[in-house]
């Protein structure tokens, strides 16, 4: 049997992969990975967990599609309802995910030809598999990974969560979401957090599966107890240790795949789906998406690009186009829905002005496979400018031009170097991009790593108490947040002399890369938007092209500056994505013309 990541290994010969069929059902969407070998008798049912942690899992999941179609099993893997490309449903508990995993359970049967299934759980995905054993037949297997044991130790984890990633971004105290149960801008549904809360897969007293796997989060002993109590419900019950767990779920952008818990959950499912099935998956390809329709808009899923090895949500208007459409680019590992479902909402609310959006994942991100021969870094990579002329000629084929680009960090980055590139991009709209430029001799990693923060965050967050008591207690890497702020004072310096030397940065860099790109973009009349929060690190970068303020974008009529005050690099609070949704919407207003749908 190939290893687990095989997948991925083979993206670097000449084939290239193709992403997963999309498929619409029960008001969200689906990811249906048939089988590539012969195809065996069980399918496996994907059951994600919630909000961020959904987020780190993603690719996790997709590269275990790939592997599971390898060894002959087929797949699907959906968006519960309001989360994800999934639409968004009244606030109707944990039964409304439920319900839409049994749709799903039946849509896999259907398109696997399968009517044993396995399922593969991971956080509050577990409670999900555990409902569904009880009311399907045929259910052969179930694999918790990192099941929510507790809901109330689970919520309360989560609020401890929450405030680490609102602290990794520097956000305030008054800048914190705190309504609810809220975790890196995504909100549970009040109403599943009720349920949620009197969650306890102690008291679980059958599981309709003979057989289970159990995945242990290291230092978790409540898992190993779980691990105990579902051995007294199924006959054949193995146990691991979910390695790599913690490095999973810390953050999307420098998440490490779980090797060898990947492994381990192909092995056993192999060793659940022994027979060969009746009528294989292999070659299956599904009728193409209907769209699905939520108020002013119409969303369908796609695959584009060389070999269709692609992925991504069209959205357009329920009724007449009217402006150009934005091509909306991931940042940094994020699926393409966004950090805090932020390009869900954004493309919903273009579409009801008469917008249209493509949201897509480029090549090793989320759901589309890696390009051939392609390295595994693909972040400030001129792999992805391939990218995103490929969703170009999408959108140029369905006849949706003029476009714009729209991104933020990493993806205002690649916006930018995209536009340089291609002339059928119109407009640029870029949010905190860390610089415009990417010296290829540093490593990617090792910036991700130790992502700097401007002086002025620096000083505000030292006179934090908190700060102080982390600082001391060893949690803050001191030495780095040291380097990164002498790094800063010597570039403030050296913006300062050449100042008091009469040497205005904008002339003294002429001949640099990012300046010759501005140029580039102002010949053609592109039309351009830079928004930044007011200290974000991506700002110093700015100055040190154009000058204290930027003061030498005067010489680019075309673009506009805007510096929203009391936002983190993320626009977590809800004014601060206001404002990059009124930059985006404008732009599209103004570059598009009356278009007959």
């Amino acid at each position: 049997m190939a290893g687990w990541g095989a997948a991925e290994q083979q993206n670097t010969g000449k084939q290239v992969r193709s992403a997963a069929l999309p498929v619409t059902f029960a008001d969200t969407v689906g990811l249906f990975m048939p089988a590539v070998a012969p195809s065996r008798d069980a399918a496996v049912l994907f059951l994600s967990p919630w909000g961020f942690e959904e987020m780190c899992v993603r690719k996790f999941w997709r590269i275990l599609a790939e592997d599971l179609a390898d060894t002959g099993i087929a797949s699907l893997r959906f968006d519960y309802p309001g989360t994800g490309d999934a639409l968004d449903v009244a606030d109707e508990g944990l039964a409304a995910w439920v319900e839409a995993a049994l749709a799903a359970a039946a849509e896999l049967k259907a398109l696997s030809g399968c009517e044993r299934l396995i399922l593969v759980s991971q956080g509050l995905g577990g409670t999900i598999a555990a409902t569904l054993g009880e009311r399907l037949s045929g259910v052969d297997g179930i694999a918790f990974l990192a099941p929510v044991i507790s809901g109330r130790a689970y919520l309360r984890e989560l609020t401890v969560w929450s405030r680490m990633i609102d602290e990794s971004m520097g956000l305030s105290e008054a800048q914190r979401q705190t309504e609810g149960v809220t975790v890196a801008s995504l909100r549970m549904p009040d109403g599943i957090a009720d349920v949620v809360r009197k969650l306890n897969l102690m008291t679980l007293d059958r599981l309709g599966t003979p057989n289970c796997l159990v995945l242990t989060r290291p230092a978790r002993p409540g898992d190993i107890d779980f691990a105990h109590h579902v051995e007294t419900l199924a006959s054949h019950v193995e146990q691991a240790v979910y390695e790599g767990y913690d490095d999973l779920v810390s953050n999307p952008t420098v998440a490490t795949m779980p090797m060898a818990a990947g492994r381990k959950i192909v092995e056993w499912a192999r060793s659940v789906a022994t027979r060969p099935a009746a009528i294989g998956s292999a070659g299956l390809i599904p009728p193409a998406a209907e769209p699905l329709a939520g108020e002013g808009f119409r969303e369908t899923p796609a695959r584009f690009g060389k070999g269709e090895r692609m992925f991504g949500i069209l959205c357009e208007p329920q009724g007449a186009r009217t402006g150009a459409t934005a091509l909306l680019l991931t940042t940094a590992y994020d699926r393409h829905a966004g950090w805090g479902r932020m390009s869900v909402t954004m493309a919903r609310a273009l579409a009801r002005d008469g917008i249209a959006s493509l949201r897509f994942d480029t090549a090793n991100v989320g759901d589309s496979p890696p390009l051939s021969g392609a390295p595994e870094q693909v972040l400030y990579s001129r792999e992805q400018y391939r990218d995103v002329a490929e969703a170009l000629d999408f959108l140029e084929a369905k006849r949706l031009l003029p476009a714009y680009l729209v991104g933020r960090c990493s993806g205002g980055y690649l916006a930018f170097q995209a536009a340089v590139r291609d002339a059928r991009c119109d407009g640029l709209v870029t949010v905190n991009p860390y610089s415009f430029h990417w010296d290829e001799s540093k490593s990617v990693d090792e910036a991700l790593r130790f992502a700097p923060r401007s002086l002025e965050t620096y000083g505000r967050k030292l006179l934090q108490r908190e700060t102080l008591k982390r600082l001391f207690g060893g949690q803050i890497d001191a030495k780095n947040a040291m380097l990164n702020m002498a790094t800063g004072l010597a570039r403030r310096g050296m913006r300062t002399s050449r100042r008091l030397l009469g040497a205005f940065p904008f002339f003294a860099a002429a001949q640099g890369p990012v300046l010759s790109g501005f140029r580039a973009l102002a010949r053609r009349g592109v039309d351009m938007s830079l928004i930044y929060s007011a200290h974000d690190i991506g700002l110093d970068h700015l100055h040190d092209q154009f000058g204290e303020n930027g003061a030498g974008l005067k010489h680019f009529p075309d673009i506009r500056l805007t510096i929203i005050p009391e936002a983190d690099h993320n626009l977590s609070p809800p004014y601060a994505r206001k404002v990059y949704l009124r930059e985006v919407r404008e732009m599209g207003l103004r570059l598009g013309k009356p278009v007959t749908p």
